[in-house]
């Protein structure tokens, strides 16, 4: 089948059997073209918690589609690849943090999105990468364990040095494998190009670039900004969708190597598959009990209650 064709299949199986698509910005172009609703990790749940639909079909990774269940636990969630998982949310195991925790009891923990549902429930506050900063500012507590990723972390200790935030190992190994030197290539590639970066990157990349923001930060500065070029420093795909969105303006790569392996899993058909299989037993469902529920979305209730 042609990709027009198999898009116009999934377009039918979602008026049959009442599905709302959701693909991470991520995703390849021929997927977003036939979603409901694009976005971050975030904006996705979010937004599927409003949509009337019994079925959401998440094309983006686990922890997305565990998000997305918590906070529309009536509706049925479907993840488009069993496989995608992120290696940043399953970093860390939650009796790990519940002995730190027992050791620092004063101190609040604050998840990153990225991270399991069984870890968002030793937690206090969820954050995004847009809303960090903000949230951690508007905490009450002064003393923060932020998990897992210590390089959003760290974007986060240096905007709010009135907070004491202590860090772990761990983050996204796509965004942290990114050096300065790779920056500075790039930039001598293209000298007139503004370097838009995302706080995932180490803090001797994000220093030297323009902007540091989050996915949509970044596509939203792109499109507000005079510049004509712009080098990307956050996974390939965000460059592509930006050139296509705008023409008139240059979008490069920071490093071949900004590559998600798990976001790529997803192929169109793996989502024409997953529409077919939508109301019957498969393992593409994501199943919760409704305590792990109750536990995880505290966090992401307080996160709502702080101006996320």
């Amino acid at each position: 089948m042609q990709i027009s064709e198999v898009q116009e299949k999934i377009r039918e199986l979602k008026k049959q059997k009442d599905i709302c698509i959701l693909a991470h910005s991520y995703q390849a172009r021929e997927i977003l073209e036939v979603a409901d609703i694009t976005g971050d990790s975030y904006k996705l749940s979010v937004e599927a918690a409003k949509v009337s639909n019994k079925n959401v079909l998440m094309c983006g990774v686990h922890f997305m589609a565990e998000t997305a269940k918590m906070l529309s636990p009536d509706k049925r969630v479907y993840l488009s690849h069993v496989d995608a998982g992120c290696p940043m949310a399953e970093q860390m195991e939650p009796e790990f943090i519940e002995q730190i925790k027992a050791g620092e009891p004063d101190r609040k923990v604050v998840c990153y999105v990225n991270t399991t549902a069984a870890l968002k429930a030793v937690c206090d506050v969820c954050v995004t990468s847009s809303s960090a900063v903000k949230i951690v500012k508007a905490m009450e507590d002064d003393k923060i364990l932020f998990i897992p990723d210590c390089n959003l972390g760290a974007f986060v200790q240096k905007a709010c040095p009135e907070k004491d935030v202590m860090l772990l190992q761990g983050g996204c190994p796509v965004h942290a494998a990114i050096t300065a030197d790779e920056l500075k290539e790039a930039k001598a590639k293209h000298p007139e190009a503004l370097v838009l970066v995302h706080p995932e990157c180490r803090p001797e990349v994000t220093e030297l670039a323009d902007f540091a923001g989050s996915t949509s930060d970044i596509m939203n500065y792109a499109a507000k900004s005079d510049a004509k070029e712009f080098i990307i420093g956050t996974e390939n795909s965000i460059a592509e969708h930006l050139q296509y969105r705008f023409p008139e303006k240059s979008f490069y790569v920071m490093s071949k190597r900004l590559i998600c392996p798990n976001m790529k899993l997803t192929t169109l058909m793996d989502v024409y598959k997953s529409c077919i299989e939508v109301g019957t037993e498969t393992d593409r469902e994501i199943k919760m009990d409704d305590e792990l529920i109750a536990k995880a979305v505290v966090c992401i209730n307080e996160m709502i209650r702080l101006g996320g």
